[in-house]
C-alpha cells in the first residue's frame, strides 16, 4: 500500500530526447528529491542519453550518484572554503565557485566553473572582480549564469548574457562555455549568433524530467474507509462530521510532503482571491486536499498525519474500496514517492 508515481516510460523518454535536439549542450540537472524519480534514476536516465556531463546540487549528491553515471559530474552549489570533505570520484568533478576566496583555497589543478553575479542577485562573482581572479592555478572549464525565471522590467535576457560574456572575455578569460539556467533554445541561438566561438550549455533539471506532464501520474492507495453520520467527531482533534459521509485513509503524509507547501509567487488579481478565499476556509479548519476520487477534490478531514491522510468523502458519492487508488496532483519537487512504477 503506497504513494506511487506511474510513467509512461517512452513518452517521458521521447520528451527527453526532443528536449536534447532542442538544446544543443544540454546538460541535465538531478538535485535535491530528484525531481520525485530520485538522483540514481535521473543520473542513471541521464548516462542512458549519452551526455557528457550531469549537473547535482551537493558534492554529498556527486558522491552518491558517481556509480551511475559514468561522465563528468558538474556540481551547482558554489563551493565554500573550509566546507566538510566529501570523497568524489578523482578527475570527474567540477566545481562550482562564485567567490574569490573560495578560488584561492581549492587545490591546484581542480576542475572548476566560475559563476558571475547575475540579475538574479543570489551568489557570483561581480563583474569588476573578474580582471583579478586568482584562476591561475585551476582548471578553469567555463563561466555559469544564473538567470530569473520572470522579467518585469521587460528585459532582455540575452542582452544580460551577452554583456556578460563581453567582460568575462575583456578581462583576459576563456569564454569557449558558458553554462545557462532559464534561457530558452531561441535565445541560445541569438546568443550563439552574437558568440560564435563559445559553446553556451542549459542546465535543465525541471523541464526535462516533468515537462511531459501527461507521460506522470500520482496515485494514493485507499487504506480504510469509515462511514460517519454528521455531527460525529473524529481524528486526533475530534472534529465533527459536516454531514453524512465517509472517512478515508489514504497513503502520503507529511513524510512524503503531501500537505507541506513551498511559497509562491501569485501574479494577477484572480490567484491572489484565490489565495486569500484558501486562506480563509484554512481558518475555520477548510482545506482542499491534492487527492481526487472520481474526479471530485476532496477535503482534508485534519492535516496530514506523517504517513497517510485522513480525507471527507461526502455521502452522495459512492466510496472506493480498501485498495482503489486516488487520483493526486502534487508538485514532484516536494514529494518523496515510496515507488515508482513504469508503464
Amino acid at each position: 500500500m503506497t504513494l506511487t508515481m506511474y510513467v509512461d516510460t517512452d513518452r517521458w523518454r521521447a520528451h527527453q530526447r526532443g528536449l536534447l535536439a532542442e538544446f544543443d549542450g544540454l546538460v541535465p540537472v538531478a538535485k535535491g528529491n530528484g525531481y520525485g524519480f530520485g538522483n540514481a534514476r535521473l543520473a542513471a536516465e541521464a548516462a542512458r542519453l549519452g551526455v557528457p556531463v550531469l549537473a547535482v546540487g551537493t558534492a554529498d549528491e556527486a558522491a552518491a550518484v558517481a556509480g551511475d553515471f559514468p561522465g563528468d559530474l558538474l556540481v551547482l552549489t558554489p563551493y565554500r572554503s573550509g566546507e566538510p570533505a566529501v570523497e568524489l570520484p578523482a578527475g570527474r568533478v567540477v566545481r562550482t565557485v562564485a567567490h574569490t576566496e573560495a578560488l584561492t583555497a581549492l587545490p591546484e589543478g581542480t576542475r572548476v566553473v566560475v559563476e558571475c553575479m547575475t540579475s538574479m542577485r543570489r551568489h557570483g562573482v561581480a563583474v569588476g572582480e573578474l580582471p583579478r581572479l586568482p584562476v591561475r592555478h585551476l582548471a578553469v572549464e567555463g563561466f555559469a549564469l544564473h538567470l530569473p525565471l520572470d522579467r518585469p522590467d521587460g528585459s532582455d535576457p540575452v542582452d544580460e548574457v551577452d554583456r556578460l560574456v563581453r567582460a568575462i572575455g575583456e578581462a583576459g578569460l576563456p569564454t569557449g562555455t558558458v553554462y545557462l539556467s532559464h534561457l530558452s533554445a531561441k535565445d541560445g541561438l541569438r546568443l550563439a549568433e552574437r558568440h560564435p566561438g563559445t559553446a553556451f550549455r542549459s542546465r535543465i533539471g525541471t523541464r526535462l524530467w516533468l515537462g511531459e506532464v501527461e507521460a506522470l501520474s500520482s496515485r494514493a492507495t485507499v487504506l480504510d474507509v469509515t462511514p460517519v453520520s454528521r455531527g460525529e467527531r473524529y481524528g486526533y482533534r475530534q472534529h465533527k462530521a459536516p454531514s453524512d459521509g465517509h472517512l478515508l485513509v489514504a497513503t502520503g503524509g507529511t513524510a512524503h510532503g503531501v500537505g507541506l507547501e513551498a511559497p509562491k509567487y501569485l501574479h494577477g488579481v484572480l490567484p491572489r482571491a484565490k489565495g486569500l478565499a484558501r486562506a480563509g476556509l484554512a481558518t475555520v479548519n477548510r482545506t482542499l486536499s491534492p487527492y481526487s476520487w472520481q474526479g471530485k477534490q476532496l477535503w482534508f478531514a485534519e492535516p496530514p498525519h506523517m504517513q497517510v491522510s485522513i480525507l471527507f468523502l461526502p455521502g452522495e458519492l459512492k466510496p472506493p474500496a480498501i485498495g482503489d487508488e486516488l487520483a493526486l496532483t502534487v508538485r514532484h519537487t516536494t514529494t518523496h514517492f515510496d515507488r515508482v512504477v513504469e508503464r
